[in-house]
C-alpha cells in the first residue's frame, strides 16, 4: 500500500470513528427513556388503579432478579457477537412492547411478564454500548468517552423525565408509554448512524493489540475472572450492598409524597428524576476528570458516602420540596459510579477478551441488591411506616464504606489503572 492511500484509509478510518463518538451520545440521549420504559413512573401508575406498595415494590424486584439473572449472559454474547448494533436495535424494540402490555391490563401476571421481559432486554444494552464505545475509541479513550456517553445518558433521562411529567399531568399517564415509544425510534436511528466498520470489535472486548483469539465460553470465563480478581470481587460485593438500599428510593419516596398527598402524581415522579439527572450530567463530567488525576477509588468512596445521608434526609422530611436534596444525593451517587464502574472493570480485565462479560458479572452481583431493594423497601413501609424504611435502606451503605476503605491497600492500585496510563504516555 502507498504512503498516499495509508494516508486515505487513516482519514477514512479517522472520520468514521468521529461520526462513531456523535452517534454513541445521541444513542444514548435517546436510550435513556427508551431503555426503562415507563421507569420510575411505574409505582405511581399501579398506586393509582389500586396497587399498595408490597405488591408494587415485588414485581419490579420480579424484573431485576430477572435483568440480573441475564447480565452476564448478555455480556458473554456481546463479546463473541460482530452485531452489536443489531442487539441495540432488537433489545429497544423489544422494552417499548414489554411496557405497552402494562397499558392492556393491570393484572398481577402481566405487569410481572412486562417488568422481567423489560429487565431481560435491558440487560443487553449496557453492556453492548459499553462494548461498542470500547471498539470505537479503544482503552486509551474509553474513561473520557464513557464519561461523555454518561453526560448525554443523563441528560437524556432528565429531558424524558421532565416530557413525560408534563404529559402525564396533561393527558394522562398512558402519555408516558407513548414518548418512550418515540424516544425508541430515535435511539434505533442514532444506532444505524454509527459505521460499522468503526468498531474494533476486538478491541471491543478487551483484546486490543492481541493476535490471536480465545473462543472458549464466555460466561464460564466471565465468571471465573470475576471470582478471580480480588478488586472485582470487593467492588461487586460494595455496589451490591450500595443498590440493596438505593434502588428502592426513588420509587419510595415517589409513593410516600404521593400517597401524603402532596404532589401531582406524574408531575412530582419527573421532578424526582429531573433534578437527579441534572446533578448526574455533572457528576459523570466530574468523575471523569477524577478518575483521570485520581484514579477510581475515591471517585466510588465518594459515590457510597452518598447513600447515608440521603437516607437520614428521606426519612426527615417526606414533602415535596425534599426532592431537591434527597434526589441531588442520588445524582451524586448514581452519577459518580456510572463512569467509575465500566471504567474500572475495563481496566481490571484489559488484555483478557473479557470486558463485557466481566461488565455482565460485575452487574449481577450488584444487581442482587438492586432487585432486592424494592421488594425490602416497599415491606418495611408497609410494616413500619416510610420514616423507618428510608433510614434502614441508606445505612446499608455503611457496610460498601467498610469494605471500600478497609480494603483501600489492594484497591488503590487497581483503581489508579486510568491514572498510570496518563503517566505512562506523558513519558
Amino acid at each position: 500500500m502507498t504512503a498516499k492511500a495509508q494516508a486515505d484509509l487513516e482519514a477514512a478510518t479517522s472520520g468514521d470513528r468521529a461520526r462513531g463518538k456523535t452517534a454513541l451520545q445521541a444513542l444514548n440521549f435517546f436510550m435513556a427513556d427508551m431503555q426503562a420504559g415507563i421507569g420510575p413512573f411505574l409505582g405511581v401508575f399501579l398506586q393509582q388503579r389500586g396497587w399498595t406498595s408490597g405488591p408494587i415494590g415485588t414485581v419490579m424486584t420480579a424484573g431485576g432478579v430477572a435483568g440480573m439473572l441475564m447480565t452476564a449472559p448478555a455480556g458473554a454474547f456481546i463479546d463473541h457477537t460482530e452485531k452489536k448494533r443489531l442487539v441495540v436495535i432488537v433489545t429497544g424494540i423489544s422494552t417499548v412492547l414489554a411496557s405497552f402490555l402494562i397499558l392492556l391490563s393491570q393484572s398481577a401476571w402481566v405487569v410481572t411478564v412486562s417488568q422481567v421481559a423489560t429487565a431481560i432486554a435491558g440487560a443487553a444494552i449496557g453492556p453492548a454500548v459499553a462494548g461498542m464505545t470500547l471498539g470505537i475509541v479503544r482503552q486509551k479513550g474509553f474513561n473520557a468517552q464513557n464519561g461523555r456517553n454518561q453526560a448525554w445518558n443523563h441528560a437524556g433521562n432528565m429531558i424524558g423525565a421532565g416530557l413525560s411529567g408534563w404529559l402525564g399531568y396533561k393527558f394522562g399517564m398512558p402519555a408516558i408509554f407513548y414518548l418512550a415509544a418515540v424516544f425508541g425510534v430515535l435511539a434505533i436511528l442514532s444506532v444505524l448512524m454509527i459505521p460499522e466498520k468503526a468498531i474494533d470489535h476486538r478491541a471491543a472486548r478487551g483484546l486490543e493489540g492481541k493476535a490471536s483469539d480465545d473462543e472458549d465460553s464466555g460466561k464460564a470465563e466471565g465468571f471465573k475472572t470475576l471470582l478471580q480478581n480480588k478488586p472485582m470481587l470487593i467492588l461487586a460485593a460494595s455496589l451490591a450492598c450500595f443498590h440493596l438500599g438505593n434502588g428502592a428510593m426513588l420509587p419510595l419516596y415517589g409513593l410516600a409524597v404521593v400517597g401524603a398527598g402532596k404532589g401531582n402524581a406524574a408531575l412530582f415522579v419527573a421532578q424526582t428524576v429531573v433534578v437527579a439527572q441534572a446533578v448526574m450530567i455533572v457528576a459523570s463530567l466530574a468523575a471523569m476528570r477524577m478518575a483521570s488525576g485520581k484514579g477510581y477509588w475515591l471517585v466510588l468512596l465518594i459515590s457510597f458516602a452518598a447513600l447515608p445521608l440521603r437516607g437520614v434526609l428521606a426519612g426527615s422530611f417526606i414533602e415535596q420540596w425534599g426532592v431537591w436534596p434527597v434526589q441531588a444525593l442520588d445524582g451524586i451517587g448514581a452519577g459518580l459510579q456510572s463512569v467509575a464502574v465500566p471504567g474500572l472493570v475495563a481496566c481490571l480485565l484489559n488484555g483478557t477478551g473479557r470486558v463485557n462479560v466481566g461488565q455482565g458479572a460485575v452487574m449481577t452481583v450488584q444487581g442482587v441488591g438492586a432487585s432486592l431493594s424494592p421488594a425490602i423497601g416497599g415491606w418495611l413501609a408497609q410494616a413500619l411506616g416510610y420514616h423507618i424504611a428510608f433510614f434502614i435502606l441508606g445505612s446499608f451503605a455503611f457496610i460498601s464504606l467498610a469494605l471500600w476503605m478497609g480494603f483501600a491497600g489492594t484497591l488503590r492500585p487497581a483503581c489508579a489503572g486510568t491514572r498510570n496510563e496518563d503517566e505512562a504516555d506523558a513519558q
